[in-house]
């Protein structure tokens, strides 16, 4: 769906977090001279904390201060020898303790992350797969990339699809020995919950199926001695069933633990687990404090500090009770999500928040899908019910006034996470009175004249290109060849346009912008399952065209609010035509576009680039040669020019049925190997109609009889080209026999016999389209970097277009 190279990932999570920043709602520092747990200072202003992970408060604990304070005297600040060797002293007694909770052998290590690095790779074997809930923490997920240069299948489920667990379960038992499933206890965004008894019920229907699970979120604030969420639901812990708790959040210290009650593997992870082996152990102060924390788990005091956590969660539950604040989860446990859905509403409301005297998180990207950004609250045992009663009604008053002042509405917000809609009074809809959006549905409908004079000198979607491509792709027996077309145009009070433009719905490959080592992957499964990982988008422009499908009139004062409109009216159809994303193409790279894009809830995405030629003005094959860099001039004299000879080159405007046939079939041949730009193919309807329309031409490239060893004049390649009425010619893609195609340097040749057929008929300018850049680069094209700006209902298709892509890169 997108080209999410991992540079481009980082990029993209870069640009997320410095908006953020700059918002003042991320990376910030606290500014406190002691700590309580209750109140947080940041920017001068002491803030009631509502963003602590520490639920029961132990970390302000006196016994573990004072634990940690005499190890360090005793002991020094760290015992800088690996435990493979010699384990701290206070280790064995932690050990004892946490057996002693669990009921089972355990396994401390340094931090969640290090442990699932060391213990997944340890347990997970050559033969065995992996199946990962696509929200399972960041560290898992991680820890799976170790799995995959052995050739060990890592399937990404959708979060919590127990339906679709059970086909993966069938689909790997046939070849592979375990399977591994992994999952949070509790989900540390939203704080919804594993669903442990239903998976309980595939365990005992599958042997093969093993259970992992880290329950960081779920520690100490519930369970027997604070074991957490998963052992409460399980109540003893099964062979099959691993499990990490934490030492530090709830429990107050520092550190993580596997429970294991399988001796032999537990052996083996205890004995060589990676980062268990060479990694620093645990500071003294971390163990006593660790020790000291165990020691209250094991009493009858963690019952008490449950409860009381219990009565703060279930008095802050019936206050959002009473609100129609959009809370993503409602459930026992101690994170609350409340959806902005936007991230410029997350970041308006944050800072409303701390304004009033309220420290909160933001759940953000790469976290959460861009579009369900949200306030991310915790409760613990610090608050006190003044503030958090003080919190809520906080919160009513802000919400609406951040939705109204970024746009936005609670019913936008409410069906951004698939929440039930009601009749809500204080839906604010922003007005737009200065406005006028005119929506149709058929280029028809549009004055011709005015659609050129905004759009028309770019690719295929002048007026004439756009009445081709309806007629082309309606009424079509497969369904990616058949697409919707709805044109927007923007207008002020006075009719002056501001932003034209057309989108498209129709039905892309996830993979069109991936590498292209992950379409070649995809394409095999396509043999037996042709719309597998295929998804209905909304994408501006069509999957034909490329180029500025957007027209903005910069100067205007209101272009931020006509861009706000068209969003809210193609989201609005969107929704009603059921796609699972809306794309925004073809943009070039835009600061300002950018900033505006992102915190309407899309994610950036590099595109090919895209190529075009504006020098025409030559007369001669010197004068055109003299345009090009010395190297290009080099490349002309050796890889074209001595191969014209060989060609018969004919420039055809209607051709009869055998002539779409072989034009078609060498269309298929170019198209099913272009795995940087992978589309659906077009129909044979397409190359018909070409035949019969005035504006396409075909340059058609034949070997000369002395060349060719074939009884029939057959073409070896052909170029289909559009005569744009804004003066560009555009080459819109092309076929070719790919038995001739080094020998006679064919590509290259019918690049330059293009700008030979240009020249002749006087454009100005050729559009030459996206892909092998750097071919059109020797032949004089200027390259342009091209973005996209997306907005999927969720992460799961681009996480798993990744998870391929790492898949084969370490294969």
């Amino acid at each position: 769906m997108a080209k999410f190279k991992h540079n481009n990932f980082l990029d993209t999570v870069d640009e997320v977090f410095t908006d953020a920043m700059k918002s003042g709602v991320l990376h910030l520092y606290s500014e406190d001279s002691h700590f309580t747990g209750r109140r947080i200072r940041i920017g001068e202003r002491d803030l009631f904390h509502f963003g602590t992970t520490g639920y029961l408060g132990l970390e302000q604990d006196p016994r573990l201060k004072h634990a940690a304070i005499e190890a360090i005297e005793k002991y020094g600040t760290q015992f800088p020898l690996s435990k493979s060797y010699v384990s701290f002293v206070l280790y064995r007694a932690l050990e004892e303790r946490l057996f002693k909770m669990y009921g089972n052998p355990i396994v401390v290590t340094k931090n969640s992350t290090l442990g699932h690095i060391g213990v997944i790779p340890c347990v997970v074997r050559d033969e065995d797969a992996v199946i990962i809930d696509h929200q399972a923490h960041w560290s898992m997920h991680n820890a799976c990339q170790l799995l995959k240069p052995r050739g060990i299948p890592v399937e990404l489920l959708r979060h919590s699809n127990l339906e679709m667990l059970e086909e993966k379960i069938k689909e790997l038992s046939t070849r592979c020995s375990k399977i591994w499933y992994l999952a949070d206890g509790i989900y540390s965004m939203y704080g919804d919950c594993a669903p442990i008894p239903e998976l309980m019920q595939l365990y005992n229907k599958y042997p093969q199926l093993y259970l992992y699970f880290d329950d960081v979120h779920g520690m100490s604030w519930v369970g027997k001695h604070g074991t957490g969420y998963v052992m409460d639901q399980l109540g003893t812990l099964p062979e099959r069933v691993l499990l990490f708790g934490t030492l530090s959040k709830s429990f107050g210290a520092s550190g993580a633990v596997l429970v294991c009650s399988d001796m032999e593997m537990h052996r083996k992870v205890k004995t060589f687990g990676g980062p268990l082996t060479f990694s620093a152990q645990l500071e003294p102060a971390s163990v006593a404090a660790a020790c000291a924390s165990a020691d209250i788990h094991l009493s009858d005091e963690i019952y008490t500090m449950q409860r009381e956590l219990s009565e703060n969660i279930n008095y802050f539950n019936d206050l959002l009770s009473k609100t129609d604040l959009p809370l993503i989860e409602r459930n026992n446990c101690p994170v609350f999500y409340i959806g902005t859905g936007m991230p410029v509403t997350g970041y308006n409301f944050v800072n409303r928040l701390m304004d009033e005297g309220f420290f909160v998180n933001l759940g953000i990207y790469p976290g959460v899908p861009v579009k369900n950004t949200g306030v991310r609250l915790t409760i613990s045992r610090h608050n006190q019910r003044e503030e958090m009663k003080a919190l809520v009604e906080a919160m009513v008053h802000h919400y609406p006034r951040a939705l109204e002042e970024t746009g936005t509405t609670l019913t936008k917000v409410r069906k951004a996470f698939r929440l039930p809609v009601h009749e809500l009074a204080k839906d604010i809809v922003p007005v737009k009175e200065d406005l006028a959006l005119q929506h149709e549905t058929s280029i028809h409908a549009l004055d011709k004249y005015s659609w050129n004079e905004w759009m028309g000198k770019h690719s295929v979607f002048d007026w004439d290109g756009l009445a081709f491509l309806e007629e082309t792709f309606n009424a079509n027996e497969r369904d990616e060849h058949n697409w919707s077309f709805h044109y927007f145009i923007i207008r002020d009070q006075q009719s002056n346009v501001i932003l034209a433009t057309f989108f498209c719905k129709a039905l892309w490959k996830d993979d069109m912008l991936a590498p292209a080592a992950v379409s070649k992957q995809l394409e095999d499964k396509r043999k037996q399952d042709p719309y597998h990982l295929t998804s209905s988008v909304l994408g501006m422009g069509s999957l034909f065209t490329e180029g500025e499908h957007c027209y903005i009139d910069r100067s205007h004062a209101l272009m931020n609010d006509a861009l706000r409109l068209l969003l809210d009216r193609v989201e609005a159809l969107d929704e009603e035509l059921h796609t699972s994303m809306i794309a925004l193409r073809d943009f070039t790279q835009d600061d300002t576009l950018n900033e505006f894009f992102h915190n309407q809830g899309f994610i950036k995405v590099n595109m090919p680039e895209s190529c075009i030629i504006e020098n025409l003005d030559w007369n001669t094959e010197e004068e055109y040669l003299a345009s090009l860099s010395a190297r290009s001039r080099k490349h002309f004299r050796s890889d074209i020019q001595p191969f014209e000879i060989y060609f018969d080159i004919e420039h055809k405007q209607e051709v009869n049925d055998t002539e779409i046939d072989q034009f078609h079939r060498l269309y298929e041949n170019v198209r099913s190997r272009n795995f940087d730009l992978n589309t659906f193919s077009f129909p044979r309807k397409l190359f018909a109609n070409m035949s019969q329309n005035p504006q396409w031409e075909f340059i058609v490239a034949y070997l000369k009889k002395e060349y060719d060893p074939r009884k029939e004049r057959i073409p070896v390649a052909v170029m289909f080209c559009y005569k744009n009425m804004g003066n560009t010619y555009v080459p819109s893609f092309i076929g070719m026999d790919y038995d001739y195609l080094q020998q006679y340097q064919v590509y290259r040749q019918m690049l330059y016999q293009t700008i030979k057929r240009a020249h002749q008929l006087n454009f100005k300018k050729i559009d030459f389209g996206m892909t092998a850049a750097f071919e059109k680069k020797k032949v004089g094209a200027t390259i342009i970097p091209k973005v996209a700006y997306v907005q999927p209902k969720d992460n799961f298709t681009l996480e798993l277009i990744g998870g391929i892509q790492n898949h084969t890169i370490h294969a």
